[in-house]
């Protein structure tokens, strides 16, 4: 039993995150945007900014993430590197000392395609930065998204979920390394988080959503060669965008938004999305989440990995 279908949002491909804002007031309602001040992420903070949101950014490159968000009122920065999980517990401490509850969580950043990188105790750094960090985050901020009581955790997955499954026996692929695979299995951690997330978290009136944002070029790309990108058919040689599919930062920040925000999927959770709606399954090339990425069993499964891996996890 699945409940990925679609609820007939009255949005699409084409809505953009103002879109799908308008009419929702966010007064009041604080939201933590991860890499919230580049590509997707900068739209976020400013379409739920400008919709009244207080927004806490954190960021790992501070002094860029200052000058991107200057212009942007309502906007808090501090330092976290998902990377490091020294960071991500002093930041989330530092959050939590303040005493404030979190009504939107939006774990955004993200690294591509990267050449083999190590952090940590030797991890993967797709799977490390893209998952775990953001595994250990939400966790030690729990009590921050449990204490409003409505909170929604939104995990920024990707159609390059497709690309892998959990690779169960070589998770930090230490048996030879592909950068597409490593972000295929990162992508699909994140649509299992979200899956775990609000099973555990639905008592406490957590709900948790995934999605796949959209094609968009984006400073995500920063990894790959103009080369590579022109034979994926992206772009010309020249740099311009050639695929007629992509989105504007604009729209390809409105499935999170929508996500985060519509009073359509009150009730609802653990589900992934795209287009501002929720996918259907698919096994084959067209639009929709690929069972594996949304399966409960390995979203339970990858969660007692995450948390061993981690020493975080809110529901021991």
């Amino acid at each position: 039993m699945t409940g990925q279908h679609a609820i007939g949002s009255g949005f699409g491909h084409d809505s953009t995150a103002d879109d799908v804002l308008a009419g929702i007031d966010l007064t009041g309602k604080l939201a933590v945007v991860t890499g919230g001040y580049s590509g997707l992420g900068l739209e976020t903070t400013r379409a739920l900014a400008k919709a009244g949101a207080h927004v806490v950014v954190p960021a790992r490159r501070p002094d860029a993430a200052k000058e991107a968000l200057s212009e942007i009122a309502g906007v808090e920065l501090d330092q976290l590197d998902l990377g490091d999980l020294e960071s991500v517990r002093a930041f989330a401490d530092r959050f939590l000392a303040t005493g404030r509850s979190i009504d939107l969580m939006i774990d955004n950043a993200a690294i591509m395609a990267a050449p083999e990188t190590r952090v940590g105790p030797g991890w993967e750094a797709q799977f490390a930065t893209n998952h775990l960090g953001h595994f250990a985050l939400v966790n030690r901020l729990w009590p921050a998204l449990a204490a409003g009581g409505g909170a929604r955790v939104i995990s920024v997955s990707s159609s390059g979920h497709r690309r892998s499954d959990i690779r169960w026996d070589d998770l930090q692929f230490e048996q030879g390394y592909d950068k597409w695979a490593a972000y295929g299995q990162a992508k699909t951690a994140n649509a299992l988080f979200a899956v775990q997330l609000d099973a555990l978290g639905k008592d406490s009136g957590v709900r948790a959503f995934a999605l796949h944002p959209g094609g968009i070029l984006t400073p995500l790309q920063r990894h790959l060669e103009r080369e590579e990108m022109v034979g994926f058919g992206w772009i010309d040689a020249d740099g311009n965008p050639l695929n007629p599919g992509f989105k504007s930062p604009e729209q390809g920040a409105a499935t999170q938004v929508w996500a985060a925000t519509s009073p359509k999927l009150e009730g609802l959770g653990g589900l992934f999305c795209e287009d501002c709606e929720i996918a259907e399954l698919s096994t084959d090339d067209s639009p929709g989440v690929r069972p594996y990425a949304v399966d409960p069993e390995s979203a339970a499964r990858l969660w007692t990995i995450s948390a061993e891996l981690t020493g975080e996890n809110a529901f021991r």
